[in-house]
């Protein structure tokens, strides 16, 4: 064999092995907004703050089930980005699922594993008021985006943002640099505030690639749009990812390496927010779940999602005594 084949198959065998292993893209465009938004370094200050009050304080301004209208904006360059309507629904079903722990897969590995109490409904009514299917569809001639955020403007040739206060924008489009998605965190411009999914990672049918073929990558994702970082803190061991329940670890783990060990105690690959492999992940913690929840409290960044007419009214009453009925979520109100 000639030192050119033997050269060809390493090259090709890293690129595999780079392609096999999750590489989110949510740090990098968090420190982006750092040094390219003024505002954004201030925004996270009293975000934080906000949410270490809403751990602190055991009567909730919010109860019970938050339901987040979602649009989804495929932008495309070939036929296979273009991805089916099954294809997006299959992946708000993950989204469901994961974020109620309805998921198959849910075990009893991890006691504080939760039910976030949070749920995704496709938009049914667009920022005009008028039937949508909360999906919308842009033909580029942009073979692939970067974290750059041009996928999210229809001046360089992507889609221009739904009104974040109503929306969870969901982009779905070619990623480059082996990127399978990034978000942005809470407290950036609203022009460019959601989700970004590569369309080969992006729901469980169609394109959907092993070994993140079943909707892990957008639930991911979307937990760093709801205010969580990486398990392992982007950090050494003494770098924490803000959450009390969550171990204490150094790396991201890849694969499923379960059992392993870092910073004295078992890592929690099974979780979301670390870089396992798709059928390795299966849960949030009540840690994370108090605080996503945080940013629907009085005041809290998302708290406008709560009023939020995209889903409609198609959805008969459910509250308990004491919950008020607005459009399509329940709310405790304290007076």
């Amino acid at each position: 064999m000639s030192v050119r084949i033997i050269l060809l198959l390493f090259v090709l065998t890293i690129s595999q092995n780079l392609m096999s292993q999750r590489n989110c893209g949510s740090m990098d465009h968090y420190h982006e907004l750092m040094d390219q938004y003024p505002d954004f370094k201030e925004n996270r200050k009293a975000i934080e703050k906000a949410t270490q009050a809403f751990i602190n304080n055991p009567e909730k301004a919010v109860n019970g089930i938050i339901t987040i209208p979602v649009v989804v904006h495929v932008v495309y360059n070939t036929a296979a980005e273009n991805i089916s309507d099954a294809q997006i629904l299959s992946q708000i079903t993950v989204l469901n699922d994961d974020f109620r722990r309805m998921n198959s897969d849910a075990d009893n590995t991890w006691a504080q594993a939760a039910d976030t109490e949070i749920e995704f409904c496709m938009a049914t009514v667009d920022p005009n008021g008028n039937a949508t299917n909360g999906i919308t569809r842009t033909s580029t001639s942009v073979t692939s985006f970067s974290t750059n955020d041009n996928v999210k403007f229809n001046s360089s040739g992507g889609k221009d943002a739904w009104p974040r206060d109503d929306y969870l924008n969901i982009w779905v489009c070619d990623i480059s640099g082996g990127i399978l998605g990034y978000a942005q965190f809470p407290g950036g411009p609203a022009a460019t505030d959601g989700v970004v999914n590569d369309y080969q990672y992006f729901g469980t049918t169609g394109t959907a690639t092993a070994p993140f073929d079943l909707g892990r990558t957008c639930t991911h994702e979307v937990g760093h749009w709801l205010d969580l970082f990486h398990i392992w803190g982007d950090g050494p061991c003494g770098q924490d990812d803000g959450v009390g329940d969550t171990p204490t670890s150094d790396n991201p783990n890849y694969g499923c390496a379960l059992g392993h060990v870092s910073c004295g105690s078992t890592d929690m690959v099974q979780n979301y927010m670390d870089y396992s492999d798709d059928a390795c992940m299966n849960l949030y913690t009540q840690g994370q779940t108090t605080r996503m929840r945080a940013l629907f409290d009085t005041n809290g960044f998302r708290e406008s999602l709560l009023n939020s007419n995209g889903c409609g009214q198609g959805s008969p009453p459910t509250c308990t005594d004491g919950v008020e009925w607005t459009g399509n979520w329940c709310r405790l109100w304290w007076t």
